[in-house]
């Protein structure tokens, strides 16, 4: 894009350039040429009016007075009828700019001068021209490269952005680059990104609610279901089995269900080395904390790996450590170990402050609910990530406050190209 839009807006300098310093170069030239012939016969004219006042008043040509009006290195030739010329001055030689004027009895005065010094000024000012279009072009390449610099790392941004919102982070970015369109395509990108998080978390909450629904009404309708297969009456107790594999075959299929929307939910998800993200991640904060005077320390077990969408982790560990920024205090602890439950990992972001209070602490993750003035979406929106990926995330310690992150580790098969080490067996 940066190389396109600097080609483009060179293209038409030089066009520019070239439309007018053609003529301008072609017009100096002719000025020139124009400004020595009109000098010329200025001063022929002149020794014209000397020579006519001579005749008149019935004196012969005198040269001499009119030395003064013959260029230096030109030369004067005055012609009559049936006489010699007269001449004053040096030879010019070949290549000469002449002009002559008549004068009385039909003679006329002849005035040569060498063409070298006017073919000389005529170059100088072509050259002038074409130092004039270097300089032309020049310019418009610098401005054409801080222009295109300044289109082009808006639209990078602005793409990055939105490659940012496809892979599922919906953070708004506060940026804006002072060109009324791009700023309108980035607002329209953050009223995007709190949409489909709005609409991330209500799709979660409704599959929440509609799984927990349908599990009570199974699950008492089995127990009932259950009761009946012993029935006395044979026949009952056949219909009661018979709705009761019914029930079990729809048990099955909600499980399947759910995990399907679970699996949908999960596109994009890849194994994360905690190892290698946490530590980029920290250092986008490092900075924050630091001008408040406070450290972040940054604890990950060796090879601990996550099943995650990138874009959605960073999302949700950046909420919580913005949150420890915000509403925390002292030291800011981001941690990540391996979970009590086989197969799971923990990231935890602790801080020093005074912990969440308990008035609070139940709706610390709804949305809209917040106890210092903020917007309230922050944690909402992190746990709706989570629980987009598979995981969980807690409030597990309200004092000081500690929010935990569970994850699934991926399975070998999710993780093609590894050796996973064969499990210990005693000989």
């Amino acid at each position: 894009m940066r190389r396109r839009i600097l080609l483009a807006i060179l293209l038409a300098v030089t066009v520019t350039a070239a439309a007018l310093g053609s003529p301008l170069g072609v017009t100096g030239w002719l000025l020139v040429d124009n400004f020595a012939r009109e000098d010329l016969a200025s001063n022929a004219q002149r020794i014209a009016a000397i020579l006519d006042d001579q005749y008149a008043n019935g004196r012969a040509l005198d040269l001499a007075q009119v030395r003064a009006a013959v260029p230096q290195s030109g030369r004067l030739t005055v012609r009559q009828p049936n006489t010699e010329p007269l001449t004053y001055g040096r030879d010019p030689g070949s290549d000469v700019v002449v002009e002559d004027v008549p004068i009385a009895r039909g003679g006329t005065v002849e005035l040569a001068i060498p063409a070298g010094p006017v073919r000389t000024r005529q170059t100088q000012v072509a050259l002038a021209v074409i130092l004039l279009v270097v300089l032309s072009v020049g310019t418009g390449t610098v401005v054409a490269t801080v222009t295109a610099r300044r289109l082009a790392r808006p639209l990078r941004h602005v793409a990055d952005r939105a490659a940012r919102l496809g892979g599922g982070d919906f953070r708004p970015d506060g940026s804006r680059y002072e060109v009324a369109e791009l700023d309108m395509v980035a607002d329209a990108l953050d009223t995007s990104a709190t949409a489909l998080a709005q609409l991330l978390q209500r799709e979660r909450q409704l599959v929440g609610d509609v799984s927990h629904q349908l599990r009570s009404r199974l699950t008492a309708l089995q127990l009932r279901l259950d009761g009946l297969t012993m029935h006395a009456d044979s026949e009952v107790a056949d219909e009661a089995q018979a709705a009761q594999e019914q029930a079990d075959r729809l048990a099955e299929v909600l499980d399947e269900l759910l995990a399907a929307a679970r699996a949908a939910s999960e596109v994009g998800a890849e194994p994360v080395e905690l190892s290698v993200m946490l530590p980029e991640v920290s250092e986008e904060w490092r900075q924050l904390l630091r001008a408040e005077s406070r450290p972040l320390r940054v604890r990950v077990g060796d090879g601990l790996i996550a099943w995650a969408t990138p874009a959605r982790l960073r999302e949700v560990v950046g909420v919580l450590l913005d949150n420890a920024l915000r509403h925390g205090a002292g030291n800011v602890t981001l941690a990540a170990r391996g979970g009590e439950a086989e197969g799971t990992v923990v990231i935890e972001v602790t801080d020093g402050g005074l912990g969440v209070p308990d008035e609070l602490a139940r709706h610390i993750f709804d949305r809209g609910f917040s106890g210092a003035g903020s917007t309230g979406v922050g944690l909402a929106l992190a746990r709706a990530l989570a629980e987009a990926d598979g995981g969980r995330l807690e409030l597990s310690v309200r004092r000081p406050a500690t929010f935990s992150l569970f994850l699934r580790t991926p399975s070998p098969a999710e993780v093609p190209g590894v050796r996973w080490p064969a499990e210990r067996v005693p000989r």
